[in-house]
């Protein structure tokens, strides 16, 4: 059995592909493995947002609650996705619902220790800002997609 430390794991991950190595030896630091069972909520909008995680097995559904309607699946993440940013941005609250669909494992990242690492070294905080700047992105386009889909009032109609 090969044992693998939390840094080797980050190096190879895509979000952090290009970023100095001292960087991932900081980050690295403040990481710790985590699992989360089929159906356990990870989090809910609205709680504080104090963690960030690099799924490495399993999916994870992103949810917004709808009055009336309940639970609605905005997206689905995969192992080598990176799930959450409010951590990074005040008011450092969650913006969605996020449950794990099957047994999901990740390196759960603290983000007050993060935080406090960027503020020493703002070269840093810049790449983590642009990294995540590019999920968001990623993200909203998904969102705004998905809306289409649901408010097209011709399904077939995509032109």
């Amino acid at each position: 059995m090969q044992i693998r430390t939390l840094e080797g794991v980050l190096v190879q991950h895509p979000f952090f592909q290009g970023l100095d190595p001292q960087y991932v030896e900081l980050i690295a630091g403040c990481g710790a493995n985590a699992r989360f069972n089929a159906g356990e909520v990870i989090f809910r909008e609205g709680e504080s947002a104090d963690r960030f995680y690099i799924i490495r097995r399993g999916r994870v559904s992103l949810e917004v609650f709808i009055p009336e309607r309940g639970s609605m699946m905005m997206e689905t993440l995969d192992e080598g996705d990176v799930l959450g940013w409010s951590w990074l941005f005040p008011p450092y609250r969650w913006q969605f619902d996020a449950r794990a669909l099957e047994l999901t494992r990740v390196i759960a990242m603290d983000g007050q220790c993060l935080r406090g690492k960027c503020e020493e070294d703002p070269r840093l905080g810049y790449e983590l800002t642009k990294r995540f700047a590019q999920i968001m992105v990623g993200r909203l386009q998904a969102a705004r997609i998905r809306l289409l889909d649901l408010y097209n009032p011709n399904p077939a109609d995509t032109g």
